[in-house]
């Protein structure tokens, strides 16, 4: 089985940072993209950034400048660095990774969502 456990979220002041993790546990054999969406309250979930295998990042527009996504290969762990937040990013955040897992000698593809992490921005 293969796993995605997001850290990291909390509430904070408007115009502070966070940094949220997701670290892929498992049979991995490789991880392809990753990416962070987000859930306001009421609202449809969104994507906020994505991450290649080989770095190429983007973001929504919402976020540019202030959110960092980037990951540790060694580690199975993608990060996205969140500052001078504001209140309208609190939301829900899930972590979803493309990836390539091992049952054997037989490597198969799969697409994963974390449990979801908390953050919320109090102005």
């Amino acid at each position: 089985h293969v796993h995605l456990v997001e850290s990291g979220g909390g509430l904070v002041q408007a115009g502070g940072s966070l940094r949220l993790s997701c670290a892929a546990s498992g049979s991995i054999f490789s991880i392809n993209a990753t990416a962070w969406y987000r859930q306001p309250p009421g609202k449809q979930r969104e994507l906020v950034a994505t991450i290649t295998s080989g770095g190429s990042t983007n973001y929504a527009d919402s976020v540019k400048g202030r959110f960092t996504i980037s990951r540790d290969n060694a580690k199975n762990t993608v990060y996205l660095q969140m500052n001078s937040l504001k209140p309208e990013d609190t939301a829900v955040y899930y972590c979803n990774a493309d990836l390539t897992y091992s049952v054997g000698v037989v490597h198969l593809p799969r697409i994963l969502w974390g449990q979801g992490t908390q953050v919320t921005v109090s102005s």
